[in-house]
């Protein structure tokens, strides 16, 4: 397939949602301010898209890997092996990689609760530290620790099993732990480090400075996502497309180098409500002189939602939206034939804090446009309304035809 157009994916992570009556029933996506996204919904093709197949966790790795354009049902191993292509961390064939989160437990009577995720959203800086510090510690040849950022790392289990099951951090916000923990073959040994691992954080350095100013401290790991290095076939194989990622963490990276793309950094990508969504659409913008197709990722939606924090949402679609959408619109006018897609990956509603598989909007917009179906705003009732329904993996098909 060659494709003689410039076509540009923006996802704003966990965008979806369901109504609030404290939003007048209208959902985050209905209720903030989006001149951009709207525009796009009138003048181009609006529907909905499952990207969670039925039996697949609704995850930001199964999720992704359909609005890249694969089928999860065939390639999907896991959402650590893709964060350790990302960070260059090498796995051989037996080798099974683990998300580790930082995060903040907090004893309430006779249970543990999981107080926060992500250790207060701990700084890359004092996470390398106790990533460090616990190497130094729990390392040794068959378990690897290595540093991502802010509070997402990764550790190896070489020749380890894969067979054990676990929880995302950030479904058990404000619950017991002690359900959620890892269990089945090979989840006595995750648990095992997870417990040293708090010996060895308690009283920490980096831990006894957060204390003092007040801040969550990172007082244990959380091992989850793990599987073996995927198979993905590259975009040149598949599309006939070269072309490059922008996103400020490992697992989309890692997703994108098994593609084959060129991995952007831009300064200031933190993965919050504070990341540089301006620098994202310029980026973006500059890499299509070179590429034929880019893939924008903005995670600040989904991190606010699983904080619960709807103000902190809102802001974030409409950064998303004013920043990001509205300058590559502005800027692919330099482009005589272009295409467009926004969505997110998967609904975060903000009164679960947790990802659900329903099926999300997304709206197509291409230069000349011309296949509009009549949407008045680009939000979940607006593209129901539609009746478009189709799979994730088909769209990245659809935008190249």
């Amino acid at each position: 397939m060659k494709v003689f157009m410039k076509v540009i994916i923006l996802l704003g992570d966990g965008m979806s949602d369901i109504a609030y009556k404290e939003l007048g029933n209208k959902s985050p996506l209905q209720y903030a301010s989006t001149p951009n996204m709207d525009f796009m919904a009138q003048h181009g093709l609006v529907g909905l898209a499952h990207t969670v197949p039925e039996g697949l966790p609704p995850g930001s790795d199964v999720a992704n890997l359909s609005v890249f354009g694969y089928d999860p049902r065939t390639c999907y191993t896991g959402r650590s092996p893709l964060e350790a292509i990302s960070m260059g961390v090498v796995l051989g064939p037996d080798d099974v990689a683990f998300r580790m989160n930082l995060v903040t437990l907090k004893p309430q009577g006779s249970s543990i609760y999981m107080q926060d995720f992500s250790a207060g959203h701990i700084s890359t800086s004092e996470a390398h530290e106790l990533i460090e510090t616990l190497r130094e510690e729990l390392g040794n040849s068959v378990i690897e620790f290595h540093a991502g950022v802010g509070y997402r790392h990764l550790m190896v289990w070489r020749g380890g099993k894969d067979g054990m099951r676990s929880t995302p951090p950030h479904d058990i916000t404000g619950k017991a732990v002690i359900d959620a923990l890892p269990s089945g073959d090979g989840a006595d040994m995750l648990i095992n480090i997870m417990n040293h691992a708090q010996m060895v954080l308690h009283n920490h350095p980096v831990n006894i400075r957060r204390k003092e100013r007040g801040d969550l401290q990172a007082n244990s790991v959380w091992l989850w996502g793990h599987g073996k290095t995927p198979r993905i076939e590259t975009y040149q194989e598949k599309f006939g497309l070269s072309g490059a990622v922008i996103s400020a963490v490992d697992l989309i990276k890692g997703i994108g180098i098994c593609a084959g793309l060129d991995v952007i950094n831009v300064e200031g990508a933190t993965g919050y409500i504070d990341t540089n969504y301006l620098g994202k659409g310029q980026a973006a913008l500059d890499a299509l002189e070179n590429h034929d197709f880019v893939y924008v990722h903005v995670e600040a939606p989904d991190e606010a939602s699983h904080e619960g924090n709807m103000q902190h949402k809102l802001q974030a679609i409409e950064d998303f939206d004013k920043q990001v959408v509205g300058t590559i619109l502005e800027g692919m006018k330099r482009f005589a034939d272009f295409a467009v897609l926004c969505m997110p990956d998967h609904p975060t509603p903000v009164k679960l804090m947790t990802h659900t598989s329903d099926p999300v909007p997304f709206v197509i917009y291409r230069s000349g446009a011309g296949d509009g179906n009549g949407a008045a705003s680009y939000d979940e009732i607006e593209a129901k309304g539609t009746g478009l329904v189709v799979e994730g993996h088909s769209l990245l098909p659809r935008l190249l035809s």
